[in-house]
């Protein structure tokens, strides 16, 4: 009898390590629902990677400096150097092809930017003081895409300066199942696009500026209730960029 019981004492602080070890090991188990797991490192860590900042949106109204589109006709002159002057079309990979320069990528930079940038190159080479002016003739792609959840998703052309909400507006709005703050803005500059999330709500409360639109933009709201949102927004970038894919 005496020895059972010393056998029984001797089993307990070892039989107590193992119940231990048992509940430690339950309460560090993970979700059984491998879908909960899934959507807190998609929320966590592809957002992060997918938005670039909204500090690089434009905040003040365009004035004649206009961003530079693919399409438009540029009318350059250089002072004293009629073979570098003439007009060019701005081509769909953004660019334009100069003499002595050759190929100068403009899309989404203002003219005085060109000025700037053709003046640098003429002065390396060419020209001690090249005086260097452009005109935008035509505006031909300033028009804004909205679609998604809106009431009157479509293509919408740009007269003068208007800002996101405004492009939201010509949309009809929001339509009722989309969610305010899964608005996504996709903006072109050459062969790069860049998706920037914005919260409509915000943005009327004053949390958040209104941007102004470039010509080509597109935006796309979404629906409240989608869980793949993100993946979405993915899948448009590529096609933006690859788009025979």
């Amino acid at each position: 009898m005496h020895k059972h019981l010393n056998r029984l004492h001797s089993l307990l602080p070892v039989t107590a390590v193992f119940v231990g070890a048992a509940l430690i090991a339950s309460c560090s188990t993970p979700p059984a629902h491998p879908e909960d797991t899934q959507q807190v490192g998609l929320g966590t860590t592809e957002s992060g990677s997918i938005f670039s900042s909204l500090q690089e949106l434009d905040y003040l109204a365009p004035t004649e400096n206009t961003a530079i589109s693919s399409g438009d006709l540029l009318d350059i002159k250089v002072f004293q150097a009629e073979e570098l002057s003439g007009k060019y079309k701005v081509g769909s990979d953004g660019k334009i092809s100069l003499p002595l320069i050759g190929a100068l990528s403009v899309s989404g930079k203002t003219p005085l930017a060109v000025e700037n940038q053709l003046s640098g190159l003429l002065q390396q080479k060419y020209l001690q003081n090249p005086q260097v002016s452009i005109l935008v003739e035509s505006f031909t792609n300033q028009r804004v895409t909205v679609e998604g959840e809106v009431n009157k998703p479509g293509v919408y052309p740009i007269e003068g300066s208007i800002t996101f909400l405004q492009a939201i507006a010509l949309a009809g709005g929001l339509a009722n199942l989309a969610s305010p703050d899964k608005v996504v803005l996709f903006r072109r500059n050459g062969q790069q696009v860049k998706a920037y999330q914005l919260d409509i709500q915000a943005i009327r409360d004053g949390r958040l500026r209104d941007p102004y639109i470039r010509g080509n933009d597109q935006i796309v709201a979404h629906r409240s209730d989608s869980r793949y949102w993100f993946k979405e927004v993915k899948d448009m970038m590529s096609g933006l960029i690859n788009p025979f894919n």
